[in-house]
């Protein structure tokens, strides 16, 4: 069946360029976006660029700063907790939102997205890892029912990227992946309250993983944050 012809403006496409430079961890937390570099990539112009820059600004992607410009957007340590734990929220609401999208094929992509994560543990590949982790939380949430959550759930990620958590954490990894496929397998079962309360608890497991790793890396630092 032939799919739909969907239009992007130059801004729309200069917004899902930087988005997967964020998303992909192309571009770290604090690094500049320039207008230039985006024109040259893309061959447009920059005044799109400027209005896709302003929106992801707007939603938290990117922080427009004073004789610097637009740099990519980040959550301090105090603010992590917070962060993860609307993570596990708004991702529950989405699966439960969700529930009557999750087909034969999209549990099929499913599957596949487990097995290639399967393979990305073994041999330790944490920048593999991380678009999978991406693509799984996607196939999740991005139903026909739950487009705002999947919104908000983008730009909690984006916030969140400065930790790396897959490549700060290595051994993250497996507990991660033993994760999903509780997820996973609820929904398969049509249990999709577990489900929901499963991705809560994913997203706390998250959060503690990374406030240990931040704290063993500095203490000091770690109790005055919070």
């Amino acid at each position: 069946m032939t799919q739909p012809h969907i239009y992007l403006s130059k801004a729309d496409l200069a917004r899902r360029h930087i988005e997967e430079l964020i998303i992909s961890r192309k571009v770290k937390p604090g690094d500049r976006i320039t207008t230039r570099e985006i024109s040259e990539a893309l061959g447009i112009s920059e005044t799109p660029i400027r209005e896709a820059i302003r929106s992801l600004a707007s939603e938290g992607w990117l922080e427009v700063q004073m004789h610097v410009g637009a740099v990519v957007a980040s959550a301090g340590r105090e603010q992590l907790r917070e962060i993860y734990a609307l993570r596990g929220l708004i991702g529950a609401l989405a699966i439960e939102l969700g529930a009557a999208s999750y087909s034969a094929r999209r549990l099929a992509e499913i599957d596949a997205n487990i097995e290639a994560a399967t393979r990305a543990v073994e041999a330790q590949d944490a920048a593999r890892y991380i678009q999978l982790n991406h693509e799984f939380h996607t196939l999740l949430y991005d139903t026909p029912h739950s487009q705002w959550s999947l919104r908000m759930l983008m730009n909690l990620s984006a916030l969140t990227s400065v930790h790396s958590g897959f490549k700060m954490i290595a051994g993250r990894m497996a507990d991660s992946l033993s994760e999903h496929k509780a997820i996973r397998d609820a929904i398969r079962g049509g249990a999709f309250e577990a489900a929901a309360a499963l991705v809560k608890l994913h997203e706390r497991a998250a959060y503690e993983a990374i406030t240990r790793e931040l704290e063993s890396d500095n203490p000091a630092q770690a109790k005055n944050a919070g």
